[in-house]
């Protein structure tokens, strides 16, 4: 199989810093876990990659280019993508419980965050968009080589 590299994103809320593309260089495929903020953010990644989104508490749940939440399947690594939103404050305990998937994404908190249970994983890639709070811009990359998943929190400062 394959090596794949594969761009996580949540809570842009409008912005796409430009370290972005540097960072997500050459990935296969971009996820993002919502609170997207536009469909110029769309537009933008989509400038570097495909994009599979789910929409957050902030947009616009009727909008066709976001989905409830996306189940994808890589070289055999099935993810689940949703905001996190729907669980209250969701964290990574809370998601590998509700959702299946060998890798479970989400993001809602603007916090950075990577578990692993068992041969599971759950991770919030941060917020990539404006500074909130004392938090660290952040996304995150998910690297698949022969079947194995394993996600690196990058920080975007």
């Amino acid at each position: 199989m394959p090596r794949q590299v594969v761009g996580l994103i949540s809570d842009t809320h409008g912005l796409v810093r430009p370290q972005i593309v540097r960072v997500f260089d050459g990935v296969s495929r971009i996820l993002h876990a919502g609170d997207v903020g536009g469909a110029a953010v769309l537009r933008a990644l989509e400038a570097i990659a495909p994009v599979d989104a789910v929409f957050g508490n902030v947009d616009d749940a009727d909008d066709p280019a976001l989905a409830r939440e996306r189940v994808v399947t890589i070289e055999g690594v099935t993810i689940h993508v949703s905001h996190g939103h729907e669980l209250g404050g969701p964290t990574p305990e809370l998601v590998l419980a509700r959702y299946a998937g060998d890798v479970v994404m989400f993001g809602h908190t603007h916090r950075a965050v990577l578990a692993r249970t068992n041969d599971r994983i759950a991770v919030n890639p941060g917020a990539a968009g404006p500074r909130r709070f004392d938090i660290q811009p952040s996304v995150a990359l998910l690297t698949i080589d022969g079947g194995t998943p394993s996600v690196r929190i990058i920080s975007l400062t």
